[in-house]
């Protein structure tokens, strides 16, 4: 009398398959978590200016003009954006965080500035 042995285990066509599926999850699940990181690294951009935004109005108060941004004796700090003052005057100055490193691939919101009348560009960034 012969035993039968019987083999446990996966074929290559349910592999696969596995790796089908995996492939067309991986697909559409990256570049919606790459967006995700992107708004979120915008979100921690737009935070620092507006603590920035705060720092001038304080500084204003003060000293009846604006400053930049070494002289608010603030320092915001960001591993992917630079922030810089401009158009700095008595009742001017426009802030701006420009993305550097792996962000600058976000070029709709590679710059997004703030000024004194809290007018933020470009619109769509800031929502």
């Amino acid at each position: 009398m012969q035993v039968k042995k019987t083999l446990a285990g996966i074929t290559l066509i349910e592999l696969m398959i596995v790796v089908a599926i995996l492939g067309i999850l991986g697909s559409i699940a990256y570049p919606n978590y790459v967006d995700y990181v992107r708004a979120s690294r915008r979100a921690d951009a737009i935070t620092e200016l507006l603590k920035l935004q705060l720092a001038q109005e304080e500084y204003r108060l003060r000293n009846s003009s604006y400053a930049s941004i070494a002289d608010l004796g603030t320092n915001p700090s960001s591993e992917f954006y630079s922030f810089s003052a401009s158009n700095i005057g008595a009742e001017t100055y426009t802030l701006t965080a420009t993305a550097t490193g792996a962000q600058a691939l976000d070029t709709d919101c590679a710059a997004m500035s703030i000024d004194q009348n809290d007018a933020k560009t470009p619109a769509a960034c800031w929502r």
